[in-house]
C-alpha cells in the first residue's frame, strides 16, 4: 500500500492547494496568513530529498502515515497486548480512503496527524509507566499539532477529561507536569504567535470567519459532511469505528479508564463539532481527518476488550466478523480508485472530479508561455491564489508570477523580480469570470484580450481561462490595509472554504 501511495504521489498532478503550499515553503517567513507553518517544512524536506517534484512535495505526506500507524500500532499494543488489534489499528487506515491513499496529497491535516497520534501516544505512555515526564512529550507534540493547523485545539477537550475525569485528578491537579507540558505547547507554537502579533492577528481573525460564520439552516451541508465521512473513512468501517468508539466511552467514563475516555473524547468532541457547524456550513472534505486515527485505536482496542468485559459471544463475533468485512472491502475500494487515476482512461464523474477538477493546468501555461514570447511581456498576473500557485508552480520562478489582489496571503513573501516588472508589459491569465473581477478598477492597467483557454482532463472541459496583455501599470506588492487590493476575501466578508472547496469523488456520487 505504500508502494502504491509512492506511485499516485508521483503520477497525479499537483492540485492547486499542494501547490500553494509548495510556493510556502519557499518563502522564510514564520508562519501564514491560512494555516501555521509546519506544512511548508513537510514540504521543503520532501523538495530537499526528491526535488520540486510531484513526489518531493507529497513525501512528506507518505511518511506521516507510516509514522501515524506505527503510533496507532503501538497505541494498541501498550493497552491490550494483543497481536490480532495491533493488526486491526494498522489496517483500519489502510481501508479508509484518505488514509490509504489521500494522504498522498499534502495538506495541513497531514502534518497534523502525525502529531496529534503522538501526543495521544505520549499520555498512553504516560497511563502505562505512570511517569509524569511523558507530559512534556505530550507538550511538544501538542504544540507542533497545533503548529499544523488550529484545529488540533479540538483535542484540549479529551486532554482535560483524561486529566480531570478519573480518580488521580488532584495528582495532576497538584503537579507542575501537566502545567509544564502546557508551557512547552505554547513555546513551541510561539513562532505562529509571534507571527500574528507582527500582523495583527490575521491568521485567528481569518479562521474566526468561518467558526462564528452564521448561515441558514442547510440538510445539504448536513448531507456533504456524513457523506465526505462515509467516503473518506469507508462505508462500512466508519460504522465500525463509530460503534467502537461509543463502547470505548461508555466503558472509560463508566470506569474511569484514563485511556479510552481520551481516544474516544478525541473523536466525539471534535465529531459533534463538525456535524453542528455543518447544520449552517459545507465542512471541508480533510478537516476532520485528525479525529478519526483515534476512532481506529478505538474501535482496536474496543474488539480486544469484548471478550475480557464479559459481552455476549454473538455480539464479539460479529463486531470481529464485520471489522474484517470493513478492511478487506476498503482495501479493494482505495485500490479501485487508485487504479481509476492511475490507470484508467475514462472520466466517469465529469467536472465534479476532485483530481480531473484541478488537472490539465499544462494547457494553460503552455499557452501563457507562448503569449509571454509573442507580446513581449515579462511577468504574469493573476487575481485567484489557485492559478497563481500552479502557474508559480510550472514556471519554478523563471517568470515572476503575481496574484495583484488579497495580498495579504503575502506578508512577508521576497520580491518576486520587481526589476522584471515595473516598466514592462505583463500577460494576466484568469480564469472565466474571475476575469472580470472589480479589483480592476482599483489599477491603471491597460487590459488587451488576447485570447480564451479551456483546461480539460480525459476529454472533459474543466475550466476556461482569460489571457490578456498588461500594459500601463505596475503592481504594488504591499498595498494600503484598507485597499481592495489588500484583504484576503474570507476578511472581506466572503466567506468560503480555503482550498478543499470541491467534495471528494465518492460523495459527489452520492450527491
Amino acid at each position: 500500500m505504500t508502494a502504491m501511495r509512492l506511485i499516485y504521489a508521483s503520477a497525479i498532478d499537483l492540485r492547486t492547494d499542494e501547490a500553494y503550499y509548495w510556493t510556502w515553503s519557499k518563502e522564510g517567513v514564520l508562519s501564514f496568513l491560512d494555516h501555521p507553518p509546519v506544512i511548508a517544512w513537510f514540504i521543503r524536506f520532501g523538495t530537499a530529498v526528491f526535488g520540486d517534484t510531484n513526489l518531493g512535495v507529497r513525501f512528506a505526506g507518505i511518511v506521516a502515515m507510516l509514522v501515524t500507524q506505527l503510533l496507532l500500532a503501538d497505541i494498541v499494543r501498550r493497552v491490550t497486548h494483543d497481536v490480532r488489534a495491533v493488526a486491526l489499528a494498522v489496517l483500519m487506515p489502510e481501508a479508509a480512503l484518505y488514509y490509504g491513499l489521500l494522504m498522498a496529497k499534502v495538506s495541513p491535516d497531514v502534518a497534523l496527524i502525525p502529531f496529534a497520534v503522538a501526543m495521544i501516544w505520549a499520555l498512553v505512555r504516560l497511563t502505562e509507566s505512570n511517569d509524569a515526564r511523558w507530559w512534556l512529550a505530550a507538550g511538544v507534540f501538542a504544540g507542533l499539532a497545533l503548529s499544523s493547523k488550529f484545529t488540533a485545539v479540538m483535542l484540549l477537550p479529551a486532554v482535560a477529561a483524561f486529566m480531570l475525569v478519573p480518580k488521580w485528578r488532584s495528582r495532576w491537579l497538584t503537579s507542575p507536569y501537566p502545567w509544564l507540558a502546557a508551557l512547552i505547547a505554547v513555546v513551541v507554537f510561539l513562532p505562529v504567535l509571534i507571527w500574528n502579533y507582527q500582523h495583527d492577528w490575521a491568521s485567528f481573525r481569518f479562521q474566526l470567519v468561518r467558526a462564528t460564520a452564521i448561515h441558514a439552516l442547510s440538510l445539504r451541508t448536513v448531507g456533504d459532511y456524513i457523506g465526505l465521512q462515509f467516503g473518506l473513512v469507508g462505508f462500512i468501517l466508519l460504522p465500525v469505528v463509530l460503534s467502537g468508539v461509543a463502547l470505548t466511552a461508555w466503558r472509560g467514563y463508566r470506569r474511569g479508564d484514563a485511556v479510552a475516555i481520551l481516544l474516544s473524547t478525541a473523536v466525539i468532541v471534535p465529531f459533534g463539532y463538525f456535524f453542528w457547524k455543518s447544520l449552517s456550513l459545507r465542512v471541508g472534505d480533510t478537516w476532520p481527518m485528525f479525529m478519526w486515527p483515534a476512532g481506529f485505536a478505538a474501535a482496536a482496542v474496543n474488539i480486544a476488550m469484548l471478550p475480557r468485559n464479559g459481552f455476549p459471544a454473538w455480539m464479539i463475533q460479529s463486531t470481529i466478523a464485520w471489522a474484517k468485512v470493513a478492511i478487506i472491502s476498503g482495501i479493494v475500494f482505495v485500490v479501485a480508485v487508485f487504479l481509476y487515476y492511475v490507470v484508467a482512461p475514462w472520466n466517469l464523474i465529469g467536472r465534479a472530479d476532485p483530481i480531473g477538477g484541478e488537472a490539465g493546468y499544462e494547457q494553460v501555461v503552455e499557452r501563457a508561455q507562448a503569449q509571454l514570447q509573442k507580446t513581449g511581456a515579462t511577468w504574469i498576473a493573476t487575481t485567484d491564489y489557485r492559478t497563481y500557485a500552479m502557474l508559480r508552480w510550472f514556471f519554478k520562478d523563471r517568470v515572476p508570477v503575481i496574484q495583484i489582489n488579497e495580498r495579504g496571503r503575502f506578508e512577508g513573501f521576497r520580491d518576486p523580480g520587481m526589476n522584471a516588472i515595473r516598466g514592462h508589459a505583463g500577460l494576466y491569465v484568469g480564469r472565466e469570470p474571475d476575469n472580470t473581477s472589480p479589483v480592476w478598477r482599483s489599477t491603471t492597467a491597460i487590459r488587451e484580450p488576447l485570447e480564451r483557454v479551456e483546461r480539460s482532463w480525459r476529454g472533459v472541459v474543466m475550466d476556461t481561462y482569460a489571457l490578456e496583455k498588461l500594459t500601463g501599470w505596475t503592481p504594488e506588492l504591499s498595498p494600503p490595509k484598507d485597499s481592495p487590493l489588500y484583504r484576503p476575501r474570507t476578511l472581506a466578508g466572503e466567506f468560503g472554504t480555503m482550498g478543499n472547496d470541491r467534495g471528494f469523488v465518492i460523495a459527489a456520487s452520492v450527491r
